[in-house]
């Protein structure tokens, strides 16, 4: 077994989180231990890791309507409305913004985010792709990339999506805003999204339905009115929470957003606290929603990588099974017509030549069984490829199936794909043990049980008894 080297962007991960993160520093770790059983398997090469399948960002999305309130928020939160002018109601891309140093701000196109593995839109042009030919070289025209100096920006994504209204309603808009709602951490939506019925609308509602128990949407409500009569927040709160439960949307916090009216004078200090609190948590969103597509990883290899392989070995073994057969039955008829004509059934039952007529037929059948099984195996190999894009798998399934084109393979009736054994199967196991004890000591940052446990044992220890030798 030749022993994988640490890709690059593992490496990189490992260096980020040496001293913040400890939980994120070990689950990387798993992540390499992960790809070393891949790369066994024939399933990536030396330098790729699954860690690359979700982005290791804080992502925070927004998600807004027809009015300007998203593009107002978003100016007066980063306090860089001079740097993100160009963002406006009409855009019609999903931008992603990302914090820079530099005073001035830079626009990069879509493909930037195309081909990095750091950003929530990696490799996204394939997909694109599929869903529309000749789509996927146009990926400028959905996605960009911003620049901004903000405090607020430093150590998160936020990934602004186009406006209700401007999106046209496309396979490709429904597939990116599906994206963005799988793969973030925190979804503010703006709630002048529901003011307005369209059919992107009737989308958005059914992805927040299916991911609402996440506890990862925030809506946020822009009511000028609130700021000028407080005692109208809970009334307005409570309308909106009706108003979304009537659309089957019974979860979620609700936020006021803080009055922006003077946002464009830079000294003046607008309260979001109430936000700021919300992202504080994103950073712990982030690690376990790693942790969390660290487990699926292991159990995709389990329920979809192998399963997949193995159905390619049974239709291929099942192919070439019927094509000898059709030859072994070719070679019977023509034996019948040459017993009917000339007579060799005497021929088959003599005790010498009847052996050395099988060795030939043997001598003839395993070549021809070899030669088919290698025809059916490039048909398969095709289809494994077309699977693995329609299944968006980073893992090479038709290098896993080529492993299975040995003599013996071809010969024998196997069915597990080569390398797949109760070995693997138990380093698997241990890898998802690992990744529950990850969970655990995240969940120990916010109380330890043992320490729970510890305070009472101690508090019972020091209770007052009872002496009963002084009655």
């Amino acid at each position: 077994m030749t022993e994988k080297t640490a890709s690059k962007y593992l490496v990189n991960l490992e260096k980020h989180f040496a001293n913040d993160n400890p939980v994120l520093l070990k689950s990387a770790k798993v992540f390499h231990d992960l790809d070393q059983i891949e790369y066994d398997l024939g399933l990536i090469e030396m330098d790729d890791t699954t860690a690359c399948k979700n982005s290791w960002w804080p992502i925070i999305s927004l998600i807004g309507g027809n009015s300007s309130a998203k593009s107002r928020f978003i100016n007066s939160y980063l306090g860089a409305q001079q740097l993100v002018s160009g963002i406006q109601p009409s855009s019609h891309k999903f931008t992603v913004l990302l914090h820079n140093s530099q005073t001035n701000s830079a626009t990069l196109p879509g493909t930037a985010l195309d081909v990095d593995p750091r950003y929530p839109f990696y490799q996204i042009s394939r997909r694109i792709e599929q869903l529309q030919k000749g789509e996927g070289n146009r990926i400028n025209s959905y996605l960009e990339l911003k620049t901004i100096s903000s405090e607020r920006l430093k150590g998160k994504l936020f990934i602004d999506s186009p406006n209700m209204s401007a999106v046209p309603t496309n396979s490709i808009n429904s597939m990116l805003t599906k994206h963005i709602v799988e793969n973030s951490d925190l979804i503010l939506v703006f709630t002048d999204v529901f003011e307005s019925a369209s059919p992107m609308l009737d989308e958005l509602v059914q992805l927040i339905t299916i991911h609402q128990d996440s506890n990862k949407f925030v809506y946020l409500i822009d009511e000028p009115l609130a700021a000028l009569n407080p005692a109208k927040t809970n009334e307005i709160i409570t309308s909106w929470q009706r108003k979304l439960a009537s659309m089957g949307l019974n979860t979620g916090q609700f936020i006021i957003v803080p009055n922006q009216q003077n946002s464009i004078n830079p000294l003046s200090k607008v309260d979001f606290s109430e936000i700021d609190q919300r992202m504080a948590n994103v950073a712990y969103d982030r690690s376990y929603r790693v942790l969390d597509s660290l487990e699926k990883n292991i159990r995709e290899l389990e329920d979809v990588v192998i399963p997949e392989v193995k159905k390619g070995i049974a239709l291929w073994k099942e192919r070439v099974n019927i094509s000898s057969l059709f030859v072994l039955c070719l070679i019977a008829v023509l034996a019948i017509f040459a017993e009917i004509n000339i007579g060799i059934l005497e021929f088959l039952i003599d005790p010498i030549i009847g052996p050395i007529i099988l060795v030939i037929l043997l001598a003839i059948m395993v070549p021809v069984h070899l030669l088919i099984s290698k025809l059916q195996a490039k048909l398969i190999i095709n289809k494994m490829n077309q699977r693995q894009k329609e299944l968006h798998l980073m893992e090479n399934l038709a290098n896993l199936f080529e492993k299975n084109l040995t003599f013996t393979r071809m010969l024998l009736p196997v069915s597990e794909p080569a390398g797949w054994n109760k070995k693997i199967k138990a380093r698997l196991m241990q890898l998802t043990e690992k990744t529950k004890e990850l969970v655990q000591s995240l969940n120990d940052n916010f109380g330890s049980y043992s320490e729970q446990i510890l305070t009472k044992d101690k508090e019972q220890t020091h209770t007052p008894y009872l002496d009963l030798s002084k009655l």
